[in-house]
């Protein structure tokens, strides 16, 4: 694997935000960026294939997820959003 920069935050470093992912499986390509660029690891690819022919990710452990958004950013398609929740999982009031 081949790494061009180094991740935006240590490693070690606490969770960012709760957040919950979503990922839009039938608009995916299959580029696996989201997949590359996690500094976490939590997106994997999928075994089965989308609308489009292509394998789409999943998430693989949720609560690794340190709620940074890089996936969601690095998306080209829009594929994946992250939204974020409360400790208890649910949604948060954005007003």
């Amino acid at each position: 694997m081949l790494i061009l920069r180094k991740p935006l935050f240590p490693q070690e470093e606490k969770k960012i935000r709760e957040v919950k992912v979503h990922i839009f499986e039938d608009i995916c390509k299959g580029c696996r960026f989201c997949i590359e660029y996690c500094p976490k690891k939590v997106l994997e690819k999928s075994d089965k294939l989308n609308a489009k022919g292509f394998y789409p990710p999943y998430v693989k452990n949720e609560d690794d997820c340190v709620g940074c958004g890089l996936c969601q950013a690095i998306c080209p398609d829009f594929a994946i959003y992250i939204e974020e929740v409360d400790k208890e999982g649910e949604k948060k009031n954005v007003a």
